[in-house]
């Protein structure tokens, strides 16, 4: 098969299509799906870096964490799926190659109104977002969200999903023509951080209350406006590090606010842990998608051919929702 490969750690230069061999034959509760989509990634950025290793038994140089494609062969012993069905799901590593192997916990049906290019784009984002807002976060109607980088993937998702449990959502981004964008998809509020400062506009916002919810993709040079914007036993949920890895806070805020700041990340978590937060993510909000009133939102779509033009397009922060790969 065809997949993308990382000849060695460093720029989008390093990639190309190669020849690799085949996944074994399905065993077990095993299933082997023909991609025809795969949404990229900034986990996969970091692996092309050499920053963010695949677990073990995934190779360090096929990346992948999500896709979209069809049923060619099932294991003995899986049961819910046959040859043909069209699936998606998330994936912790090999995702962007013609075949791909997962266990059939992990799959979820395409709605019929989809594209494998529009459904490539939900896995990851939407299993990660509903995971941090609600059962981490545990967001309740009526209460408020904070989403850090709200036009990536990730926020999109964990807006659209917010905005159907009647939450009130605010938004950051470093540009105002995301965040207008956004208001088009339902954001009640946004900010432009600047410096990066925050806190005091949404203290306004919230008329002083803080959010109950925040869905940090940013990190560090978020962190201490962060617990300045939290109210009285507020979440703040850890997902991103593009802002970097290391804060220093007063401890003192934390406490007097009761507030849980909670760290995050798919990928390495066990099978049973991700059919878990994917079996949640399919009862709370699939229909919501199937009816349309919540969507992936994609930017771009890429040849896999054109994977280096991909990685430079994701890493220029001009995407506004996801980055897919057509196999």
């Amino acid at each position: 098969m065809k997949a993308v490969h990382i000849n060695q750690f460093g720029g989008p230069e390093n990639l190309e299509i190669r020849d690799v061999p085949d996944p074994p034959k399905p065993k077990g509760s095993a299933v082997l799906v023909r991609v025809r989509a795969a949404g990229l990634n900034r986990a996969d950025l970091l692996q092309r870096k050499g920053l963010y290793p695949a677990p073990e038994g995934y190779s360090t140089k096929i990346p992948g964490l999500e896709f979209a494609g069809q049923i060619l062969e099932v294991g003995d012993q899986v049961g819910s799926w046959e040859p043909g069905d069209r699936v998606m799901a998330i994936t912790a590593g090999e995702a962007e190659a013609e075949l791909v192997s997962v266990d059939e916990s992990l799959l979820m049906s395409i709605p019929e109104r989809l594209s494998y290019t529009d459904a490539a784009a939900i896995p990851e984002a939407f299993i990660t977002a509903h995971d941090a807002i609600f059962t981490l976060g545990e967001l309740k109607a009526g209460q408020t969200l904070l989403i850090h980088a709200v036009a990536s993937g990730v926020g999109i998702a964990a807006m659209q999903m917010a905005k159907q449990a009647v939450a009130t959502v605010i938004g950051t981004s470093r540009t105002a023509e995301k965040l207008a964008r956004c208001r088009e998809l339902g954001l009640d509020h946004d900010i432009v951080p600047g410096g990066p400062r925050f806190a005091e506009e949404l203290r306004s916002i919230t008329d002083g209350q803080g959010a109950d919810v925040i869905l940090d993709l940013v990190g560090a040079s978020y962190f201490s406006e962060n617990l300045a914007s939290l109210a009285i036993k507020g979440r703040l949920i850890l997902v991103g590090l593009t802002g970097g890895s290391s804060a220093e806070f007063d401890l003192r805020t934390a406490l007097q606010k009761r507030a849980r700041i909670i760290g995050t990340v798919l990928r390495g978590r066990s099978i049973e842990e991700k059919a878990e937060a994917t079996r949640n993510f399919v009862e709370h909000s699939m229909t919501h998608i199937e009816s349309g009133s919540i969507t992936p939102v994609v930017d771009k779509v890429f040849a896999a051919a054109d994977v280096r033009a991909a990685h430079e397009y994701l890493e220029s922060d001009l995407s506004f929702g996801k980055v897919v790969l057509e196999f």
